[in-house]
């Protein structure tokens, strides 16, 4: 039976409902932009270059204009030309002569030196004519890169959102993944809520954004099936974002430092390396994720990271080209097949801009080298000699920058390198761990490890010589005293309060020691004793500073100093019935109920005078009968006490000993 009534949906079906803009992108890549994994594709890395560091560096130094051509010169050679030189067709390998016809207004700045005798490196201006007594020190430009590091760091946000990795002495990564997802959140709030269904594999709603302002970023051309008339996607939101985070740290690199770099933004670690060396100087390159195949394409693949050398050169004879455009024509198959699975999957991948490696955070030193070629070489152990120890130096005084004077880093080890003709031999030794470290250390087992060289075999002439220290450790944190293991209460709540703040002054470095406190904890512990045996309300110990006074002040008062200093023997104990007792320590005669209670008293003396430094008390620590432990002294009162043979009322014509 049919109804007569026409059908009418429940919901209506708005028109507009089916063109809904969508992102290609879920709340689930969003979730995984905030934990920076390299596996979203919302992902952002930035790399950091500096411009001709070493010449930047020098010039900075030097105080000279930037426009001004200037070169670093290491003996005849040069290892660094500015840009403004460049301009003049300089380049590397170029000679001294040459660089001086083509660019007659250029400054050739010799580099550092240590040299035999120096407390520290220095800038010598003969010293490209003592290569033979000198040795090239790169210290001046590692403590400006420091420096440049820490402004990188002032101006992120602070760990675990800011993520930093020190590439090289003028390289740094920066993985704005986190401070990015949080900065959409901000200005976009439609996608800070939860996914709809609260299903994370909902796609994102487009962004509102129809055209982006890049400033005066150098964009890579969109691949060819890509135009800029597309409306931009969250990857390209983040891409903005990233550049103008890496705009405000390159203006606070040449504002607070006058260093200028240059940088790459990219999806990944291997896209912005080789995008911060596409437009330089001073400025910075945008690889969007639609531009990756176009940017790829213009390169030769021994360019790559891990692509040059002899796997490059064995690509090249296997495949007839060294261009990634023509390489990409290669299927997976063929690359497995004439270069191994392995390595035919890792090109596969790395030549289409795919690559999963982490921005390593970790930026501490993991060892130090010091070496030199000797031309001409050397032919005795002095002159070996004398060379480990500007390598000592030279590695100490990074050791003290490191902070091994404040126990906060120390290696483990020492290594040894030694060439003589084409053979390299090399002895290691620990370094001892269980005092402080300094330069004659050092020095020594170098020259121990010399002779172990020398003593194996032939080691003249010496071509080569290096020393390196490594295996670093962490000093030990929040140590305390031993006082603080006799205090309770609110004064230990105090104590570790102050150990605490202690350490963080000094940025986790391990506390010096505290200088010794004349109320300290084991004196107060001993003053509570003392009150509780009911002697006296004072304190056991003196205030004087003086070990002396204080051992005097603890000699009670009806016994004179001749006869403290008497001997005393065994025989001049108690005897058996007997109603006094003479003690072994001291010619003090004490009624025998008040033996123990004297006994408690020799133990405290010993107890301050050992808090105070003074070791003459510790002679008497076997003698017999002495309490073990403050604890115990305590006991042996509550037991007399509690036996009945507590402290006698004091009779007629006496008067009772003041001890302490």
């Amino acid at each position: 039976m049919s109804s007569s009534q026409p059908f009418v949906p429940s919901s209506p079906i708005s028109p507009s409902a089916g063109h809904l803009r969508k992102s290609r992108f879920t709340f689930k890549n969003l979730a995984q932009l905030a934990l920076s994994s390299t596996a979203c594709p919302l992902c952002v890395i930035a790399h950091i270059d500096l411009d001709a560091f070493y010449a930047q560096c020098e010039g900075v130094r030097l105080g000279i204009a930037e426009d001004q051509p200037l070169a670093v010169q290491q003996w005849q050679g040069l290892i660094a030309i500015n840009y403004p030189a460049r301009k003049f067709g300089l380049g590397r390998f170029i000679t001294i002569t040459e660089a001086k016809k083509l660019c007659p207004d250029i400054i050739l700045q010799h580099v550092a030196t240590w040299r035999e005798g120096d407390a520290k490196w220095a800038y010598h201006e003969d010293a490209f004519a003592h290569i033979a007594t000198h040795k090239v020190s790169l210290d001046p430009y590692r403590l400006e890169s420091r420096r440049i590091l820490s402004t990188i760091k002032d101006v992120l946000p602070p760990s675990p959102i800011q993520r930093v990795e020190k590439a090289s002495v003028d390289e740094v990564f920066l993985d704005l993944s986190a401070q990015i997802h949080s900065i959409l959140l901000q200005r976009y709030p439609e996608i800070s809520g939860p996914a709809p269904y609260d299903d994370p594999t909902e796609c994102l709603p487009r962004p509102p954004t129809t055209a982006l302002d890049w400033n005066t970023d150098a964009l890579v051309d969109l691949d060819n099936d890509e135009t800029e008339d597309d409306d931009p996607d969250w990857d390209d939101i983040a891409m903005l974002v990233g550049s103008e985070i890496v705009r405000s740290v390159r203006a606070a690199i040449h504002e607070r430092l006058k260093y200028t770099c240059s940088a790459g933004i990219a999806r990944n670690k291997m896209i912005a390396k080789l995008g911060s060396a596409h437009k330089k100087p001073n400025q910075q390159t945008i690889v969007r994720n639609r531009a990756v195949q176009q940017f790829m394409g213009s390169f030769k693949f021994t360019k790559i990271r891990n692509l040059g050398g002899k796997l490059g050169e064995d690509i090249v004879a296997k495949f007839g080209t060294e261009e990634v455009r023509e390489l990409l024509d290669v299927s997976l198959p063929q690359l497995k097949s004439k270069l191994g699975d392995d390595t035919g999957s890792w090109v596969y991948e790395i030549i289409r801009g795919e690559d999963s490696s982490e921005v390593n955070s970790r930026t501490q030193i993991k060892s130090m080298l010091s070496a030199k070629s000797f031309r001409p070489t050397i032919n005795s152990y002095d002159q070996a000699v004398k060379w480990l120890r500007i390598f000592v130096a030279d590695i100490f005084s990074r050791l003290v920058e490191e902070g091994v004077l404040a126990n906060k880093r120390r290696p483990k080890t020492i290594n040894l390198h030694h060439r003589q003709g084409g053979q390299m031999r090399s002895r290691q030794a620990p370094i001892p761990s269980g005092g402080p470290l300094d330069e004659n250390i050092l020095f020594e087992i170098a020259k121990n490890l010399l002779g172990q060289v020398i003593v194996d075999g032939r080691a003249w002439p010496c071509s080569n010589l290096q020393l390196s220290v490594g295996g670093f450790e962490e000093g030990p944190t929040g140590n305390r005293g031993i006082g603080g293991f006799l205090v309770r209460g609110d004064e230990a709540k105090a104590l570790k309060r102050d150990s605490e703040d202690h350490v963080s002054d000094h940025g986790g470095s391990r506390a010096e020691k505290r200088p010794k406190n004349e109320h300290g904890a084991i004196q107060r512990f001993l003053s509570r004793q003392s009150t509780n045996h009911g002697d006296s309300d004072e304190d056991i110990t003196s205030t004087h500073s003086n070990s002396d006074d204080v051992r005097d002040s603890l000699i009670p008062p009806d016994v004179s100093r001749d006869a403290q200093q008497a001997e005393c023997h065994d025989d001049q104990a108690q005897a058996p019935g007997s109603d006094t007792y003479t003690c072994i320590d001291c010619p003090k005669v004490v009624p025998a109920i008040r033996r123990e209670e004297h006994q408690d008293w020799h133990f405290a003396k010993s107890v301050a005078a050992a808090d105070k430094g003074d070791e003459s008390h510790q002679a008497w620590s076997a003698s017999e009968g002495r309490p073990k432990d403050p604890t115990a002294t305590k006991r042996l009162g509550a037991s007399k006490i509690s036996a009945g043979h507590g402290p006698r009322r004091v009779a007629k014509g006496q008067s009772r000993l003041a001890f302490g």
